[in-house]
């Protein structure tokens, strides 16, 4: 994380510093990313670099933090359309609230996501704990949808849980990718085909968990079928 120098900076520097680390990190991930480049487009010497920051991983951890403050403050006032949402509604919620964000901060996200999953660092030992925050908030989503008869009570948590993940980290990758070719973003994430399109690859992610049908009918009604 930065160093209390970086913190003592007035915060439009800041402000500068962390938006040449965005579009550096966004264009080319951090381990093609030039501490040169970032000091040259925040208009700042590279031994002032070193006073605030350790190295460019460094930088890219403060990134994190970022975009953590960021969704905190967005999600305050974001509340789900109704009460009586099951698990899966209340997941493609959360996908769609999170893909609204996404579209506010386009470059910040495209820079985390090309570096956590591009390069796949999300799975390594660096990110870990990140990592396991977010598997233990599905895993115990997952617990709850068993314990309402939402989901199969034979599915593998462990699996259904990097389902779960993987899908939703392809969503977003899907949406940044695709998003950041065209002229309004968030006109495009609005729109119905987008939606559209969200909803089929959720619609894959969820009836291949929930419960078919046959499993919900008992034995007897099966009989007298």
């Amino acid at each position: 994380m930065p160093k209390q120098t970086f913190f003592n900076l007035p915060e439009e520097k800041r402000e500068k510093i962390v938006s040449a680390a965005v579009d550096e990190f966004a264009e080319y991930g951090l381990e093609n990313a030039s501490t040169n480049r970032i000091v040259e487009n925040s208009g700042i010497s590279k031994g002032s670099f070193y006073q605030y920051f350790e190295d460019k991983q460094d930088v890219f951890m403060h990134l994190l933090s970022v975009i953590e403050l960021e969704k905190t403050d967005f999600f305050k006032d974001k509340h789900p359309p109704n009460g009586n949402m099951d698990t899966f509604q209340y997941f493609r919620w959360m996908i769609k609230t999170g893909m609204e964000f996404n579209t506010k901060h386009p470059l910040l996200t495209q820079a985390i996501s090309r570096v956590l999953f591009a390069e796949g660092m999300y799975y390594g030992h660096t990110f870990a704990d990140l990592r396991d925050r977010s598997a233990k908030a599905l895993r115990y989503m997952i617990e709850q949808a068993m314990k309402n008869g939402e989901v199969d009570p034979s599915v593998d948590v462990d699996l259904a849980v990097m389902i779960m993940e993987t899908w939703s980290n392809a969503i977003s990758a899907y949406i940044i990718n695709e998003g950041m070719k065209q002229k309004d973003i968030m006109k495009w994430v609005r729109s119905a085909k987008t939606q559209e399109k969200i909803d089929k690859l959720l619609y894959v992610m969820e009836y291949g968990l929930r419960k078919t049908e046959s499993q919900f009918v008992s034995s007897a009604e099966r009989t007298t079928k």
